[in-house]
């Protein structure tokens, strides 16, 4: 039959729909085969979607910010009129004295799809009654870029309605960077108090403030008497400020959610000296990066170690099916990644026990720097079957991350502590500085006892450990 039905493709292990973005053809509009149709979000990541055929668009069958089930068909296209389309294969007289190409070109469309949606676009908060409505990409984009939402409500849209599109607000970036366009710098508002409160005579009165001062050195006595208010000079508006959820979050919350409900969480904690590891990175760091082209960071020391115990405990690298164990061969490493939103996203690196350090490296500097970027592609999200969290990136020293399903643990790096710690020597005990951090995980108690846990963990903590300090990288190419 000349129809043929797109759906929405398979996206990820653990992704079962996604939100439409953005159609980049309306009903009418010729499409190619894969030419971006639409833009849609998951979860994971945004992403473009091509066209699987070539025709006429007959129908969209979905709006924009509606959420579609994976394998749902979600717009139909008329191949026949593609294939009817003459196509001259050799010149001809007529053919070379006429102007139309055998190929139409689709000029740019500024417009977005003339729907009304079903859900509504993120709104942002204005005091104004006249408030814009912005798409979770637009959003996304603008909090990544530093534009603050008074700014973005002053930028011209094209879209429907005056809504600004990708395209406005990308175009309006690279104006902003060029000098073309000078924003304002703005001022907060302070609101200004009674003249009878937090004046200069509370500060300086002979209150509990003035005796505490006396024992404290000169340099810190004016900022505690500053500090310690009294009751009657403290302020409470009782003002708050309620802001909804973005997609992501919304997405995440969910999956955590989920995730409790479906696997009973155990975590187990070792204490693990890395010094090692961190003398070894202060020697070659310069060199490697000078001569490897990517920075040398812990995270690929880490994951490196962590495959190598993978390999030795395959259990930790297997999913739950009902009252199937699937055992992974590939050693699929999920490193969690911050955003610039503050939202987390989790891309794979993928056969992490066959990369070199330097391989390593590399993959985890680009899929980091992609992640910040939204520049992500579905398969960066695929097929993991471990994740690391560093918590120690943000001074925490310890955590108990939540699993990502359907895996069956997922593992958290504390912070790297200098420490006194009692070490064993030939000549007897001794305390010495040494590097230290704690690792814990959290792991799937109907698959995973204690013991397997924390032989794991003890089997990472003997690789991090026995990291060689004389180790020549390049001989790992």
């Amino acid at each position: 039959m000349p129809i043929v039905d797109l759906v929405l493709p398979k996206l990820g292990e653990s992704i079962m729909e996604a939100t439409i973005l953005k159609w980049h053809k309306k009903v009418g509009d010729t499409i190619h085969l894969d030419e971006t149709l639409l833009d849609i979000a998951t979860d994971k990541v945004d992403s473009e979607i091509p066209s699987t055929a070539e025709g006429v668009i007959t129908e969209i069958l979905f709006e924009v910010n509606s959420v579609v089930p994976i394998g749902t068909v979600i717009a139909k296209i008329d191949s026949k009129k593609a294939i009817d389309t003459p196509i001259s294969s050799s010149p001809s007289p007529v053919a070379s004295s006429s102007a139309p190409a055998p190929v139409k070109v689709e000029a740019p469309i500024k417009e977005e799809v003339p729907f009304t949606p079903t859900i509504a676009s993120t709104p942002i908060i204005s005091n104004s009654s006249d408030q814009k409505f912005f798409s979770p990409l637009v959003i996304s984009i603008a909090q990544s870029e530093g534009i603050s939402m008074q700014e973005l409500q002053d930028i011209p849209g094209t879209g429907n309605q005056g809504r600004v599109s990708k395209k406005d607000i990308l175009s309006y970036i690279e104006e902003k960077k060029s000098g073309k366009i000078v924003v304002p710098s703005q001022t907060k508002q302070v609101t200004s108090l009674p003249s009878n409160n937090l004046h200069s005579e509370h500060v300086i009165s002979p209150k509990p403030a003035q005796i505490y001062n006396e024992a404290l050195p000169d340099f810190m006595q004016t900022n505690v008497a500053q500090k310690l208010a009294q009751p009657e000079d403290v302020i409470i508006t009782g003002n708050v400020e309620i802001v909804e959820m973005d997609r992501m979050r919304k997405l995440i919350a969910k999956h955590m959610v989920d995730s409790v409900h479906t696997s009973p969480h155990v975590t187990s904690f070792v204490e693990v000296d890395v010094t090692n590891m961190v003398v070894w990175r202060d020697k070659v760091k310069n060199l490697f990066e000078k001569r490897e082209g990517t920075k040398l960071t812990y995270t690929p020391m880490f994951i490196e170690g962590i495959a190598a115990a993978l390999e030795q405990f395959p259990i930790i690298n297997s999913s739950l099916e009902g009252d199937k164990v699937i055992y992974k061969k590939d050693i699929n490493i999920g490193m969690a990644t911050a955003l610039p939103t503050g939202n987390l996203i989790v891309p794979v690196i993928k056969g992490a026990n066959q990369l070199s350090i330097v391989g390593l490296s590399k993959a985890v500097n680009q899929l980091a720097n992609a992640a910040r970027n939204n520049q992500l592609k579905p398969s960066d999200t695929q097929n993991g079957t471990f994740t690391v969290t560093n918590v120690g990136t943000f001074g925490s020293i310890m955590g108990t991350p939540i699993i990502s399903q359907p895996q069956v643990a997922v593992l958290a790096l504390g912070a790297i502590k200098k420490r006194p710690v009692v070490v064993e020597t030939p000549a007897g005990d001794a305390i010495l500085v040494r590097h230290m951090m704690y690792l814990s995980m959290s792991y799937d108690h109907r698959i995973v006892d204690g013991a397997q846990g924390t032989q794991f963990l003890a089997a990472v903590a003997k690789n991090f450990e026995a990291w060689d300090i004389n180790r020549q990288w390049f001989q790992y190419l």
